[in-house]
């Protein structure tokens, strides 16, 4: 496919990196056969598509409110952001008109951004959604009766409506049974016809990826020694509080386990400060290289992350952020599937951890089902959601 004289908007969610980090490999390939990309997104996605040097605007942000320890604060965001976030949305999908009047593109991709999405459909331009949540899942627990049937019969109707307009409906995800993010789609059939499985955005394959021989030296492990990757990612304000519980946890892991921690801050740079069996390095410009190299993976529950260690065949340790319920929803599925194990982030202790790492690093199941699953070749997601955006610009 070329095209070479396009032009394509590409507006990602804001809220942590995964939504952004899977549409950087898409306009990488699309630049790369000649398109023009442009992006819009907002809070620390900013500064990481700067990072991979494509153009990018800046939108007004929408957040969500997090307490000390992390745990998402669903009735603190509704009181706190609920009349705003419409007025934050109405000025999202302004600011998004006037961005894409402006670059003039031919298409508009949104990674689970509505604001995005309405703009182009406004403004008359075909509109592809990258999601893998098409339904916000909200606990009981956490909200008054009322306020629940709100959120469930006012947002979710709009936000059902909203992702529904969309020409074409991509979800970078395994076909069923193995779907991760399965417990999150729930698509009314009305939109069923334009929904693909789009197969997961895998940047670089594992027989793609060089340098995973440094990793295990600049950790200090020996051929013999466990080396695992804790990829921390999310939000600074989830994310924090996890950080804080785990370093002085994995200094204390014994001298055959070895532990590099990626804290996703990428203003702190990218050396690496040793403590006890742990290496915490602030960004990690090349987390394949740490993917491939590592025998398990410590993570939240975000869904890129998940798709990338089943990918590159690690068992993880999945800790979700407290409250998250998409995240609970991915951890379980990775659970069910055999690929991982789960733990509340309440219950973490050293004892625990080191008896999931034994688990997942000496059960060869764990081997025979990465080695079914990536034989089937669902990590074609580039290539499927280029087709999907080529079959608009026709």
């Amino acid at each position: 496919m070329d095209f070479d004289g396009s032009r394509v908007y590409i507006g990602p969610c804001g809220i942590g990196l995964g939504h952004v980090g899977r549409t950087i490999p898409v306009a990488m390939e699309l630049k790369r056969r000649g398109a023009e990309v442009m992006f819009s997104t907002y809070l620390e996605a900013v500064e990481f598509v700067r990072r991979q040097g494509f153009p990018v605007v800046k939108s007004p942000a929408i957040s969500l409110v997090s307490d000390s320890t992390g745990r998402i604060d669903l009735k603190a965001t509704v009181l706190k952001q609920g009349v705003f976030a419409l007025t934050t949305l109405m000025k999202q999908i302004k600011a998004e008109m006037e961005y894409i009047k402006s670059f003039r593109p031919n298409i508009v991709v949104s990674d689970s951004r509505l604001s995005t999405l309405a703009a182009g459909k406004l403004l008359g331009i075909p509109v592809v959604l990258i999601i893998n949540q098409f339904r916000l899942m909200i606990p009981a627990s956490q909200l008054n009766q009322n306020i629940t049937k709100i959120v469930d019969g006012g947002i979710m109707t709009m936000l059902s409506g909203g992702w529904g307009s969309s020409d074409v409906i991509i979800i970078p995800d395994f076909p069923r049974p193995y779907t991760i993010c399965l417990d999150s789609l729930r698509i009314p059939q009305l939109y069923k016809d334009r929904v693909k499985i789009g197969g997961f955005i895998l940047e670089r394959k594992p027989e793609d990826v060089r340098g995973s021989e440094e990793v295990r030296k600049e950790a200090g492990a020996s051929e013999t020694d466990k080396l695992i990757y804790a990829a921390i990612s999310g939000p600074i304000q989830e994310k924090i509080p996890l950080i804080k519980m785990l370093e002085p946890i994995l200094e204390r892991f014994p001298r055959d386990i070895k532990v590099v921690m990626s804290t996703g801050n990428p203003k702190r740079g990218s050396d690496p400060v040793k403590s006890g069996s742990l290496t915490v390095i602030p960004w990690v410009e090349d987390r394949y290289k740490y993917l491939k190299a590592a025998d398990a993976i410590i993570c939240r529950g975000g869904h890129n992350t998940i798709m990338q260690s089943i990918c590159y065949s690690k068992p993880s340790i999945i800790i979700p952020t407290p409250n998250h319920t998409e995240q609970y929803a991915n951890a379980r599925r990775a659970k069910e599937l055999g690929f991982a194990e789960a733990i509340h982030q309440d219950d973490v202790n050293r004892g625990m951890l080191l008896r999931l790492i034994d688990m997942l690093t000496s059960n060869p199941e764990y081997d025979d089902r990465f080695n079914k699953i990536n034989a089937m070749g669902f990590t074609d997601g580039i290539e499927n959601t280029l087709e999907a955006i080529a079959g608009l610009l026709l």
